[in-house]
């Protein structure tokens, strides 16, 4: 099965559009997750830990066209946690924090601990592959190293029999996103190009007939 994996959204309109598109192109038959951080929390870390009962136009970016992007499932990541914690409001934490798929689990990765040079060490999972997101930052790992390859986007990659953290990269800011094929054993990292006026035009389309 084809599954395209992304993370990392943080509430922008543009990038989130420009993947989905991209993915519509590449991987129309992929079945889309997300890896949260769909939204932006604009209340601090910090502050988090004192602040209670926020309106959650206060607390975060929402906005109905981005909202009507995401008709997907979605594991959640940490912004929506803050936002639940901020506000109260439940829907955002409800979201479930790992999902598994063929072959692999799902995680967003601020479960994880990280070196301060943002270096994960993976908790004990009992798949072989686990997908995650959080550090921006696209990459193949195995054994707490992220291996020394060179990733060409596009180019799909085989995997041994052995266990993999596949870090997805980030929409925002990047526009990457990763194509799992659970059959043939292999992670392809992609990352989409802008979008023309037209291709957004097709993209609102296709989503409206889904609503």
């Amino acid at each position: 099965m084809l599954y395209a994996l992304l993370g990392d959204l943080h509430s922008n309109i543009e990038d989130t559009k420009a993947v989905l598109t991209h993915i519509q192109q590449t991987a129309n038959d992929a079945e889309i997750i997300g890896l949260g951080d769909l939204y932006e929390c604009i209340v601090s870390k910090k502050k988090a830990q004192s602040v209670t009962d926020l309106p959650l136009q206060k607390a975060a970016i929402i906005d109905n066209d981005f909202e009507n992007l995401l008709t997907f499932p979605s594991i959640r990541g940490n912004q929506e946690e803050r936002i639940t914690r901020v506000t109260g409001i439940n829907r955002f934490i409800e979201l479930p924090e790992t999902m598994d798929i063929d072959g692999a689990i799902l995680m967003h990765g601020h479960q994880f601990k990280w070196s301060v040079t943002w270096q994960p060490i993976f908790p004990t999972i009992d798949k072989q592959l686990l997908f995650f997101g959080h550090s921006h930052e696209s990459g193949l790992y195995r054994r707490n190293k992220k291996l020394a390859i060179r990733i060409h986007f596009g180019q799909p990659i085989t995997l041994q029999e052995k266990q993999y953290g596949i870090n997805v990269g980030s929409v925002v800011d990047h526009r990457e996103w990763c194509l799992y094929d659970s059959e043939q054993r292999t992670v392809t990292f992609m990352s989409a190009p802008s979008i023309s006026p037209q291709e957004n035009s097709q993209l609102s389309m296709a989503l409206g007939n889904r609503i």
